[in-house]
């Protein structure tokens, strides 16, 4: 038996106190861990409707550029397409969740100000502009939620192999211990009493 467990009541009373710091941190991250479980399934459920979502606008939308297509001609159509803006009015910032740093888009959703010349076009085509429109802040909420989900799977992971390590590890050896070493002086002390009986016997 190396030092950390030698049968002595100083031992005894520290590997005490640890197997309760232990047990301690185990129901702790126990807890974290149902917490993140709970916000990733949330998020999943979430992020599942903004796929679906995504997927009804892109629909919608490369319909409507069929449509604008044939009226308007291929050619026309990418030439007005390269004066619209690209996606810009967005800021990342970030939240913790149970000690994760989880990203959130900060946007405002702005009304549609068409920046091509509307003689050139036509209500097909300021109906493809909306449709992708709204697909481009359903891709931010649907980003948000992706990475927010993977983060979150990463903590789990960790959080569950140190949970495991102290349930199947740490504290049944310290409870081994404890147990080893308690006996052992109940033991040394009942012997140490007969003894010390023995001795008022003879003396007496």
């Amino acid at each position: 038996m190396n030092n950390e467990f030698a049968p002595t009541k100083a031992n005894l009373l520290r590997i005490k106190s640890s197997l309760e710091f232990c047990e301690n941190g185990f129901e702790l991250l126990d807890k974290k861990r149902n917490i993140l479980i709970r916000e990733l399934m949330s998020m999943v459920l979430d992020a599942e409707k903004i796929q679906k979502d995504i997927y009804i606008e892109l629909e919608k939308g490369y319909k409507a550029l069929q449509t604008v297509n044939l009226t308007m001609g291929i050619n026309s159509v990418e030439e007005v397409a390269k004066s619209i803006s690209k996606a810009e009015n967005f800021n990342i910032l970030y939240k913790s969740v149970m000690g994760v740093e989880i990203p959130i888009i900060d946007y405002k959703e702005k009304e549609l100000t068409p920046s091509y010349g509307f003689y050139r076009t036509n209500a097909a085509f300021d109906n493809v502009v909306m449709h992708f429109s709204k697909v481009k802040y359903l891709v931010y909420i649907y980003a948000q939620l992706e990475t927010s989900i993977y983060k979150l799977a990463i903590e789990i992971r960790k959080t569950q192999k140190r949970a495991n390590a102290l349930d199947n590890i740490i504290i049944p050896k310290y409870k081994s211990g404890y147990k080893t070493i308690r006996e052992f002086l109940e033991e040394k002390d009942r012997e140490d009493f007969f003894r010390l009986k023995r001795v008022k016997s003879k003396v007496k």
